[in-house]
Order: structure tokens, then C-alpha cells, then sequence
């Protein structure tokens, strides 16, 4: 396989599909895969590391049983649980990332979707953000209606993220409380409301291969603006908690064939930086263009100051 060639044909407009023979992404050396990957990445999304922070605006006693969650009810872990956040606690989060540079603030919470009080609290608070502050707003709450993804965009939220989590074969081992289907539905609600799809996984809960491609391609499918991928780390009480942590090797390969598959989303870093070098120096080098960042609910291992001179030193741009 000629890399350069392809990635070439990428940035003129050909894209990889289910036709293709793609097992090369399995076999080709891994320096030069992703240097083509990084091609790819300069030309066609720029030089810009986008950095997104997240708050956990409630957390616990999800009804869901997803097997790498810290926060399902049916897991035993020592999850914090507390109801919605006040208001004054999120919009002050807010603020303080929008001075510390980060250009996307998300309220996560959990369970299977926001509901009643808790969600009117929610578009309160985000009516309130839009009007007080220039960072751009996210959500992610579980399986919302076409009304409640309609109200969040009118509230200034611009994007919606809802993992797909592994591909549709493997999601029955993942989780049996919701379908992948369901969750191909929620996001082409989330189209249809005007919305940016956030949508990723998580590698290394014993998925083949093919299953991280079958992702990449239901994503490219689905359109997806912003691809965050984690990389699993195992929490004691979860039936995921004693397996094997990735290699960083597996993490750029993965990273460098989602940017061939999606070669102008944001392909964003989240959990399990730390498995990397310096946080994932290399990953910004073989695709990703994107990190998650600050110490709220996820395990990426770096701080905003961290990541900031990280980004200068590999002369990117914020």
C-alpha cells in the first residue's frame, strides 16, 4: 500500500468505505501510517488543537449496565453520586474555563437521559451561559428527544455528544440495557436538530481490530463532527477492572486509521492520555486535533497549563 498516494487521494476528495480493503490499517508500518495520517490532518483540518473541557453535572446511579462505567448503579465502585448541580457552581466552571483558553465547555450527567426538573434546570443554566459568556456550549445526556435536542440548540448549545462506544457487533458484550441502534438514532436526531455530532469510544474492552474499524466507519457514515477516543482505564468494581491497559502503539494506530477514515473531523483525545509519552505528544503527530482537557470526570492526565505548552511546543495553534 502506498500511504502517501492515499493519503493524497484523501485530501482530493476520495473517502474509505466498507468496500475497501482495509486491513492495511492492521499491517503497515506504524511510523509511516501516521505520518500520512498527520498529512492528512495538516491539510485538511489545519494547524488548531481544539480544547473542550467537561463538568459532571450529575453523577451516579446510572440505570444503564455498560460494563466500563464508574457510574452505573448495577457496577460496584465508589462513584460520588449527587443530583443536578446548581446553577452558580456550572456557570462559574464555565468562566473559568473560558479564561484558562478552552474554546468548548459540556455539562455531562448521567443515567439513560436527562429528564423533567433536572433538564429544565439544565436549559436554564445554558440560556444563561450563552448570554454571559463567548465559550461555545456542549451537552451530553444520554437518549434525549427530538423536542429536548430542539431546546438546547434554541438555549446556544452547538453540539451534542453520544458515543457509540465499539461497533455494532461488539456493543452486545459492552452493554444490554440500550442498543447500538438506539444510539444511531439519537445522533441522526441530533443532525436533524441542527446539531455538531460528538460521537466516539472507547478502545481496549477486548474488541478485535475490525471492531475499531467497524467504529470508524459507522462514524464516518454517520457523519460525525468530533470523534473522541478513549482509550479504556479500568475501574476496580466494573467487570472491565482487570483488563489489560493498552500499549501506546495500539493508540496511535487507532488514532492514525480514524483520520484516514474521517479525515476532516476533529479527532479528539479523551480518556487514557496518560498511557501515552508526554500525554500524547505522538497522537497530536498522527492525526488527532483535538484533546479533552482539565481534571472534571475524565482520566485524560494532563492539566489545561500542561496541555497549553504542549500544543506551543509542537507549534500548533489554539
Amino acid at each position: 500500500m502506498n500511504l502517501e498516494k492515499l493519503a493524497q487521494e484523501i485530501i482530493n476528495g476520495k473517502r474509505l468505505c466498507r468496500e475497501d480493503d482495509l486491513s492495511f490499517f492492521k499491517t503497515e508500518d506504524l511510523q509511516t501510517l501516521c505520518d500520512a495520517a498527520d498529512f492528512i490532518r495538516e491539510k485538511l483540518c489545519g494547524n488548531q488543537i481544539e480544547l473542550c473541557s467537561i463538568i459532571n453535572a450529575k453523577s451516579g446511579k446510572c440505570s444503564e449496565n455498560c460494563k466500563f462505567c464508574a457510574q452505573s448503579a448495577m457496577n460496584h465502585t465508589n462513584c460520588k453520586t449527587y443530583s443536578f448541580c446548581n446553577e452558580s457552581e456550572i456557570i462559574s466552571e464555565a468562566q473559568k474555563n473560558q479564561n484558562a483558553g478552552i474554546h468548548r465547555f459540556s455539562l455531562v450527567t448521567s443515567g439513560k437521559a436527562l429528564t423533567g426538573e433536572e433538564f429544565e434546570n439544565a436549559l436554564s443554566v445554558y440560556k444563561k451561559m450563552h448570554e454571559m459568556l463567548k465559550i461555545k456550549l456542549c451537552a451530553s445526556m444520554g437518549f434525549l428527544s427530538n423536542e429536548q435536542l430542539s431546546a438546547l440548540k434554541d438555549c446556544g448549545v452547538t453540539c451534542y455528544h453520544h458515543n457509540i462506544e465499539t461497533s455494532e457487533r461488539n456493543f452486545k458484550n459492552i452493554c444490554t440495557t440500550h442498543t447500538y441502534q438506539m444510539k444511531i438514532n439519537t445522533l441522526k436526531q441530533v443532525k436533524k436538530a441542527g446539531l455538531r455530532i460528538c460521537s466516539g469510544g472507547i478502545i481496549g474492552m477486548g474488541e478485535t481490530f475490525e471492531d475499531r474499524l467497524e467504529m470508524a466507519l459507522a462514524l464516518s457514515e454517520i457523519q460525525a463532527d468530533s470523534i473522541p477516543i478513549n482509550a479504556l482505564m479500568p475501574v476496580k468494581g466494573t467487570p472491565f477492572e482487570n483488563l489489560q491497559q493498552l500499549s501506546e502503539e495500539e493508540i496511535l494506530r487507532t488514532i492514525a486509521m480514524f483520520r484516514f477514515i474521517n479525515p476532516t473531523a476533529q479527532i479528539r483525545l479523551a480518556a487514557g492520555r496518560k498511557l501515552m509519552k508526554n500525554y500524547g505528544e505522538k497522537a497530536f503527530k498522527s492525526g488527532a486535533n483535538a484533546t479533552i482537557t482539565g481534571n472534571m470526570l475524565t482520566t485524560t492526565g494532563s492539566t489545561v497549563e500542561e496541555d497549553i505548552k504542549l500544543i506551543q511546543k509542537l507549534g500548533r495553534i489554539l
